[in-house]
């Protein structure tokens, strides 16, 4: 039974993470662009599949972001000073976020264009 408490106890600090990555602009921004998307899912009818793609795209980019969030925060703690090791893995991090988003913004349009045309 203290297993279970404990693990229940240890999801707290999940949730603070997540409420530090809202404290993020850039997190915050690709949240804001979520719920856009989400609305317009629903009011676009997408079926299940569209749905679980959708879902699933929004979660790699909010997951790139989180990672890129705590890789900058862990190198600022390790050096307040210029390291070019940790320049090239904060670049890296935001490079993999920008993936996720070009990516998510051409998962976007392959999956509204069929609906937003028919409108047209």
């Amino acid at each position: 039974m203290n297993w279970i408490k404990t693990r229940i106890g240890s999801t707290k600090y999940a949730f603070n993470g997540i409420i530090e990555c809202f404290k993020e602009p850039n997190f915050f921004i690709h949240s804001v662009g979520a719920v856009i998307v989400i609305v317009s899912g629903l009011a676009l009818g997408i079926n299940r599949l569209e749905w679980l793609t959708l879902l699933l795209t929004i979660g790699m980019v909010l997951i790139a972001e989180g990672l890129n969030t705590a890789i900058e925060r862990l190198s600022d703690k390790v050096s307040s000073e210029y390291d070019e090791l940790i320049r090239q893995a904060k670049d890296i991090a935001a490079g993999a976020v920008l993936i996720a988003a070009l990516l998510a913004f051409i998962i976007g349009i392959v999956l509204f264009y069929p609906y937003v045309a028919k409108l047209i």
